[in-house]
């Protein structure tokens, strides 16, 4: 799904030209923005700043070590 965003002071000139260029396309879904804050303006306490937190998503190392590398066998040409 796609969603074409339409600020909400734009919306009275924009969303029905919008929303009739896309009619056609089910992948398409207009929509008016009528957030008045950011989300993460209202997550801690107004006189408290909060750090956010972030974590490592990435698929942990298997454990264990490389195999030793023979020296004595040369690359090939």
């Amino acid at each position: 799904m796609i969603y074409c965003v339409v600020p909400e002071e734009m919306a009275p000139e924009l969303y029905d030209k919008l929303a009739d260029y896309y009619k056609d396309d089910p992948n398409v879904k207009v929509i008016i923005d009528r957030r008045k804050s950011e989300r993460r303006a209202r997550a801690g306490s107004e006189g408290e700043e909060q750090q956010r937190e972030t974590r490592d998503r990435r698929r942990p190392r298997v454990p264990g070590e490389f195999p030793p590398i023979d020296s004595s066998v040369s690359a090939p040409e």
